[in-house]
């Protein structure tokens, strides 16, 4: 089971870096369609095609599950489909119109790389192995987020057409491989008792949301800014990765502390952590103890990433994960589209965001522990 989870954390890998290659390459592909003021609205766009998709394709992939097909090559199918559209988007020239439609397609077509993945991976996986596969996946959504730097420094003066190709072709071929390895496993269990989970799946997606706008506020709007106090802004790519290095490195003794303690507790206790990393971060007055901190606040999410995984798996067993996995990742990407408009909008450069943003982070992360505790006591 570890090998499928390794080939869905290679599949969650690719994905993360074509969409950082398409945020690399969409100001130039949008001004060359005549429409560059439209880039934060595209990209909110995209957030907001994922989420409704995500949730879609969950409740199908439940659906189908019922109907005993694989998922593998459902799977292999649409991600064809995706993958056609996104190397067909260098190639939209001066038309809008095309453009927009290729962009959609792809963005609506990308869900089978989303929450399918792990919904398969979770159907064919005994319950207390969630939490170890679920870091295994995460590595991968790790590793791609600690490269984008590097990578968008990498893609300058490439030629989009061939990192679109390039991409795109070792995607499909990742996804071609995890539909065999599907085919490997035994069918997957026909019922199994659902494991308790002390907290309300709307308390879980409520303080999910809460975390991930804290996260995005913390990671994409104000760790730069506070790097650059320290550091000159070239060395900012070798700077910013800390936070996923520490996301990853303690997300393997966390898959440990899910399973003893369960999701609900590891989520809450990762999210207070998180919230002291966060105002260190703040307070920091160096780059060496502002770096440690950037480092504890990653492991917090990672821990939190750990947990949230495993108690949507637990709440949707059996049957029903692909609908918990696909909210999830909707409301992750919901955060996203958020955090962006506010970007777009302009809001961000405003004097009261700006006196705001150091204090939200570590603000949010505590109200949402606030309410994972609360919502684990109301129903202990």
């Amino acid at each position: 089971m570890s090998r499928l989870a390794v080939v869905v954390g290679v599949v969650q890998f690719l994905f993360a870096t074509t969409w950082t290659a398409y945020v690399v390459y969409l100001p130039a592909l949008a001004k060359e369609a005549g429409i560059a003021s439209w880039v934060p609205w595209l990209l909110v766009a995209d957030q907001l095609i994922f989420a409704a998709m995500d949730v879609v394709t969950g409740f199908w992939v439940d659906r189908m599950r019922a109907a005993v097909v694989w998922l593998g090559g459902w799977i292999v199918a649409v991600t064809a489909v995706s993958c056609l559209a996104f190397v067909a988007l260098p190639y939209a020239g001066a038309r809008p119109g095309v453009l927009l439609a290729t962009i959609a397609l792809w963005a609506i077509t990308s869900s089978a790389l989303r929450s399918p993945p792990w919904a398969l991976l979770a159907q064919h996986a005994p319950m207390p192995a969630i939490p170890w596969l679920s870091t295994l996946v995460l590595t991968g959504t790790a590793i791609a987020s600690a490269l984008a730097p590097y990578l968008g420094l990498a893609l300058r003066g490439v030629d989009p057409r061939m990192a679109f190709v390039a991409s795109t072709v070792v995607l499909f071929a990742a996804v071609v491989v995890l539909m065999f390895a599907e085919r490997r496993l035994p069918a997957p269990p026909t019922a199994e008792p659902r494991a308790p989970v002390p907290l309300l799946g709307g308390t879980l997606f409520a303080a999910l949301l809460i975390l991930a706008l804290g996260f995005q506020v913390h990671v994409a709007l104000n760790a730069a800014p506070r790097y650059a106090q320290f550091a000159a802004r070239d060395k900012l790519p070798y700077l910013l990765p800390v936070f996923w290095i520490g996301f990853n490195l303690i997300m393997f003794p966390a898959a440990r502390l899910v399973r003893r303690w369960g999701a609900a507790d590891a989520m809450a206790l990762a999210a207070a952590l998180g919230a002291l990393a966060a105002l260190a971060a703040a307070l920091a007055p160096g780059l060496t103890l502002l770096a440690v901190a950037e480092f504890i606040a990653g492991g917090s999410w990672g821990v939190a990433g750990v947990a949230a995984y495993s108690a949507a798996v637990a709440l949707g067993r059996s049957g029903r994960e692909g609908r918990y996995l696909g909210t999830l990742f909707a409301i992750l990407a919901l955060a996203v589209a958020l955090r962006i408009a506010a970007t777009g909008s302009g809001l961000t450069q405003t004097y009261a965001f700006s006196v705001l943003a150091p204090w939200l982070p570590q603000s949010l992360w505590l109200c949402a522990a606030l309410l994972l505790l609360a919502g684990r006591l109301s129903r202990a």
